[in-house]
């Protein structure tokens, strides 16, 4: 095995939160550049420990997934750094970051279908590693929100 880290690439976009990583997937044209974009846009958040932080983007429409010491850590392929589609102008540049450890998945779903009002916790399965994970209407006015808040309440799986 010779102790080299699996390294995968998937069609997603990633954003940080402090140390954390949050992988949006979901099909080509659902809205994860959409999302991300007015995720950036979002004000500071006071955290517990008086911290301002935002969100940051790390990357859009591929994202690399490299699993090491049983944590996956979310990068962006080189070619993309500090790239972000925003449909209707193409593409623009960003602030991003290098890599955070991912921390949530956000699956986006069409608003014809229903998300649970108080679901389970629920885990998505990443290169073997159990990560929590979150449905999300991605157009609806509250979802930048909704994952802000995800993200301030993200309790570390055991």
């Amino acid at each position: 095995m010779g102790g080299a880290p699996e390294l995968e690439t998937v069609h997603a976009t990633a954003l940080a939160f402090a140390d954390m990583g949050i992988l949006i997937r979901g099909p080509s044209g659902s809205g994860k550049s959409d999302l991300a974009l007015r995720c950036l846009a979002q004000p500071q958040v006071a955290t517990p420990h008086a911290v301002p932080l935002t969100m940051q983007l790390i990357s859009d429409d591929r994202v690399a997934l490299n699993i090491t010491d049983g944590f996956i850590e979310l990068s962006c392929p080189p070619q993309l750094a500090g790239k972000l589609e925003v449909r209707g102008l193409g593409i623009v540049a960003a602030n991003w970051v290098r890599a955070a450890r991912l921390a949530l998945v956000v699956d986006l779903v069409p608003q014809s279908q229903p998300i649970e009002r108080m679901p389970e916790t629920d885990l998505a399965g990443i290169l073997g590693v159990a990560v929590p994970r979150m449905e999300l209407h991605p157009f609806e006015a509250s979802a930048p929100l909704k994952l802000l808040l995800a993200m301030t309440t993200l309790r570390p799986v055991a």
